[in-house]
C-alpha cells in the first residue's frame, strides 16, 4: 500500500524582526501572501496528501484572505506560546489523518523546491525516522569573547538547518508528546530526545528564511525569478444567423444578424476563456460549461471568462495578459475596440494596458470571407 504524506505549516507567529503591520506570513511577496506562497509548494506537489496549517488565534480573517481556498482544505490549527507548542497541536490535528510521514514546514521559507521535498520524502521512504535538509556553513564564523576580543570559530562540520523536516508521524508525534516541558529550537533537536534516527538531505540555498525587511527584497527577487510562465492558445468560431446584434468582447454591437451558439456565442470571449484554462492545463470551455447543460442557454459568457480568472486566483496564480484577435468582414471591430478592452479588464480584474483586442479578415476567403459567421483567436499569459 503506497505510503502517504501530510505537510504541516507552521504560520503562528508574529515575526516582529520583519517589521510592519502584519505578521510576517501575511506580508505581501511578489503579489501574493508569504504564507500563499509556502503552502503553494506542498499542495501542488504529487507525493504530498494533505496539507495542514497553523495560524495564531486571532488570525483566522487574515489566513482567509492570504490562502487560496484550494490550498485551504482542511481547517486551520490554532498556534501555542511557542513554535514547539504550535507544532504539537497542528500534529495532534493530524491524528484524524494519520499519515505515515508529516513533513513540518516554516512558513516563512517561500522557495522549498519540488525536488526539496523529494529529498526528504525519499529519506523517509527508504527507512530514515527522520530526514532534515543541511547546508555547510561557507562564512567564517567569529565569536566575541568576554575580554572583548573576536574568535574565530571553526566551521568543518558545521551546517545551517533548514525545513521541511520530515518524520515519520507517530514518532514525531510521540517525541512531542514525550518532551513538551522541554524547549528546543527546531523539530530536528526534539527527535534527537527521542532516540529517533535522522538522516541528512541536501538543502538549497534558494530556501531562504524570510525575517528581516532585507530578507523581504530578496525572496522577492527570486520568487520573481523562479515563477512559472506559461501560455495557452484559444480558438472559436460562430456561424451567422437571423437577428440584430452580436456580442463580441463581452460588448453588445448592433448587427444585421446574431451569432449562433448555446451561450450569447461571444466567440472573442470563449477563445480567451480557453486560451486561460489552456495556460492553467484545466481543459477546454466545454469541460466546465457543456453546451448540453441547460442552465447555461443563453448565458452571458462573461461568466465564462470569470470562472477562469477565479480558477488561476484558486491556483495562487496571476494573469498577465490577454491578447484577442477577431477574424470577420462584418460587424466592423474598430468602434468597438476600446470597449472590449475595458469589459474584458474589468471581468479579468486586471489594467486595460494588459489587454489587447485586434480584429483582421480574410480578404473574401472561407467562411468569414463569404459572411457566413466570424471566428477568434486568442493567447493569454499566466504566471503560478
Amino acid at each position: 500500500m503506497p505510503s502517504t504524506a501530510a505537510a504541516l505549516i507552521v504560520a503562528a507567529g508574529i515575526g516582529e524582526r520583519a517589521g510592519g503591520e502584519l505578521p510576517k506570513q501575511y506580508r505581501d511577496v511578489g503579489g501574493r501572501p508569504l504564507l500563499a506562497w509556502s503552502a503553494q509548494c506542498f499542495a501542488r506537489h504529487g507525493g504530498i496528501n494533505v496539507v495542514q496549517f497553523v495560524i495564531g488565534s486571532d488570525q483566522a480573517s487574515l489566513f482567509e484572505r492570504a490562502v487560496p481556498k484550494a490550498l485551504a482544505r482542511r481547517k486551520p490549527a490554532l498556534g501555542g506560546a511557542t513554535r514547539q507548542d504550535s507544532v504539537r497541536h497542528g500534529l495532534e490535528s493530524l491524528r484524524e489523518a494519520n499519515p505515515d510521514f508529516v513533513l513540518i514546514h516554516d512558513a516563512a521559507r517561500p522557495l522549498a523546491s519540488s525536488a526539496l521535498i523529494d529529498r526528504v520524502l525519499g529519506a523517509l521512504q527508504g527507512g530514515a525516522d527522520g530526514a532534515v535538509p543541511l547546508l555547510p556553513v561557507a562564512d567564517t564564523l567569529r565569536r566575541r569573547e568576554r575580554d572583548g576580543h573576536w574568535s574565530m570559530v571553526p566551521r568543518d562540520h558545521l551546517h545551517r538547518a533548514q525545513t521541511p523536516q520530515g518524520f515519520r508521524f507517530a514518532a514525531i508525534l510521540e517525541a512531542h508528546l514525550a518532551h513538551r516541558a522541554t524547549q528546543v529550537t527546531d523539530d530536528m533537536a526534539l527527535a534527537e530526545l527521542a532516540g529517533l534516527r535522522i538522516e541528512a538531505v541536501a538543502g538549497e540555498e534558494s530556501n531562504v528564511k524570510v525575517t528581516t525587511p532585507e530578507d523581504f527584497e530578496m525572496a522577492e527577487k527570486l520568487i520573481r525569478s523562479e515563477r512559472d510562465l506559461r501560455t495557452g492558445m484559444g480558438y472559436d468560431a460562430h456561424r451567422f444567423k437571423a437577428g440584430d446584434h452580436v456580442w463580441l468582447g463581452g460588448v453588445r454591437i448592433a448587427h444585421d444578424h446574431a451569432l449562433e451558439g448555446h451561450s450569447d456565442a461571444d466567440a472573442a470571449l470563449h477563445a480567451l476563456t480557453d486560451a486561460i484554462l489552456g495556460a492553467l492545463g484545466a481543459g477546454d470551455i466545454g469541460q466546465h460549461f457543456p453546451p448540453s447543460d441547460e442552465r447555461w442557454r443563453g448565458a452571458p459568457s462573461s461568466k465564462f471568462l470569470a470562472h477562469a480568472a477565479a480558477l488561476v486566483r484558486d491556483a495562487g496564480g496571476e494573469i498577465l495578459n490577454g491578447d484577442v484577435t477577431i477574424i470577420c468582414e462584418r460587424p466592423k471591430i474598430g468602434p468597438h475596440r476600446e470597449s472590449m478592452r475595458a469589459r474584458i479588464a474589468e471581468i479579468l480584474g486586471l489594467d486595460v494596458s494588459r489587454i489587447s483586442v485586434k480584429a483582421t479578415t480574410t480578404e473574401g476567403m472561407g467562411f468569414t470571407g463569404r459572411m457566413e459567421g466570424l471566428a477568434a483567436q486568442a493567447v493569454a499569459t499566466i504566471r503560478l
